[in-house]
């Protein structure tokens, strides 16, 4: 068991382990910078909980179902191993990196912006790490769909009523063994998800066409799919927090903030074979980019469209500028994107729950807000930004 947790801390951490050396250092420095701000928020328990849960298990379940980890298990299976420390082994490292890498950046921003008491505290480190354990559970175990909802609702309803008795320990000391046991009795293959689609032949040229692959890149990854209507959903309540204030300053930002759809934004990085592939072939660059730019295009304009017509409803006052605004928003964020990903790919990420959180996921954001803020003091700024943007384009 020691033997394959080094494995997989290798694997997830680096060789020598650099990613935690990096993480703990950024944890500390965001929770002093906050503290010292003298920023204090009311932050109930109830809800530091169900942060703090619903993240680490998006996270954990983002991790169980990568493709690079499917590889990497598969590997493990080619060699003499016991099913019992294969389980407990894997899901104790990747849960160890969600909760140091990922989840300990969230603690750091609630602690830091709310004072708690160490019962408090206590609860919510032992609350992650019972999260981790039975969100591997679920995975493992999906099949038997049937026992997690009422499993789920329990718990739950130990973090409303109980969270500040003894018996909230209690509660999770007992699921998280009983999750705990059910992984280690767990069939080997449980946490192998093999990548779908494999072995299938292509029948004529019209299958290899760069639209077919995003299409059915996306059926394979439910979760991108998932990602990009829950950012739509977005799209719609933000007018709602946006009532009273002027239309010309809040539309921009409301297109900025749409921009971060992570997922569609680092199909070459998530894929270095494709990427490889793509700069192989003859005029690769303009035969993928263009239809790639073209692609995020649509997705951005859908979801600005949803915000624009959710701002009309709610608010009024959408003109022809406010249209114009949006395609422009929703085509420079997508070549923005497509150029990030041509000439700076992210590389040497362990796991694919590195490239949706990597800081690189906030420049092409960062760049519209400024925007934003330009096309919201001037309007007449926008027709240079178009020009802009096709000098852009030719670039690209």
């Amino acid at each position: 068991m020691k033997m394959l947790s080094k494995v997989f801390a290798k694997k997830m951490f680096g060789a020598y382990y650099e990613g935690l050396a990096r993480a703990l250092p950024v944890c500390l420095l965001i929770f002093w910078g906050i503290r010292l701000s003298g920023f204090r928020a009311v932050v109930s328990p109830f809800v530091l909980y169900l942060m703090t849960g619903t993240f680490t298990a998006g996270i954990m379940w983002q991790g169980l179902a990568s493709g690079e980890q499917a590889d990497e298990m598969q590997n493990l299976f080619m060699l003499p191993f016991e099913g019992k420390s294969l389980n407990v082994s894997y899901v104790t490292v990747l849960g160890a990196c969600t909760i140091l890498t990922r989840t300990a950046v969230l603690l750091a921003v609630l602690y830091a912006v709310s004072d708690w008491n160490w019962t408090e505290i206590t609860g919510s480190i032992l609350w992650v790490v019972h999260t981790v354990l039975l969100t591997a559970c679920i995975y493992g175990w999906k099949t038997y769909w049937y026992m997690w909802g009422p499993w789920a609702v329990f718990v739950l309803a130990a973090v409303l009523f109980l969270q500040d008795s003894v018996w909230f320990f209690l509660v999770l000391a007992g699921s998280s063994a009983l999750a705990l046991g059910l992984i280690q009795h767990m069939d080997e293959y449980g946490f192998y998800t093999p990548e779908r689609g494999d072995g299938q032949r292509q029948k004529s040229r019209r299958h290899v066409l760069v639209w077919h692959y995003f299409f059915r890149y996306l059926t394979a990854h439910k979760n991108y799919l998932f990602n990009t209507a829950v950012l739509w959903g977005i799209g719609g309540m933000l007018p709602f927090f946006f009532r009273g204030m002027e239309g010309r300053f809040v539309v921009p930002v409301g297109f900025a903030v749409l921009t971060v759809n992570t997922p569609l934004c680092i199909l070459l990085s998530c894929d270095p074979a494709l990427l490889r592939a793509v700069r192989f072939l003859p005029d690769g660059k303009r035969r993928f980019c263009l239809p790639y730019v073209l692609f995020l295009f649509l997705c951005n304009l859908t979801a600005d469209g949803i915000f624009l017509v959710s701002f009309q409803i709610q608010t009024g006052g959408v003109t022809g500028a406010s249209v114009g605004t949006m395609v422009y928003f929703a085509l420079q964020s997508a070549v923005g994107s497509v150029f990030l990903e041509w000439f700076y790919p992210i590389r040497n990420w362990k796991i694919e729950s590195d490239l949706w959180h990597h800081p690189r996921k906030y420049i092409v954001p960062a760049i519209m807000l400024l925007l934003a803020g330009a096309v919201g003091t001037n309007p007449a700024v926008l027709p240079v930004l178009v020009a802009l943007l096709a000098a852009e384009g030719m670039l690209l």
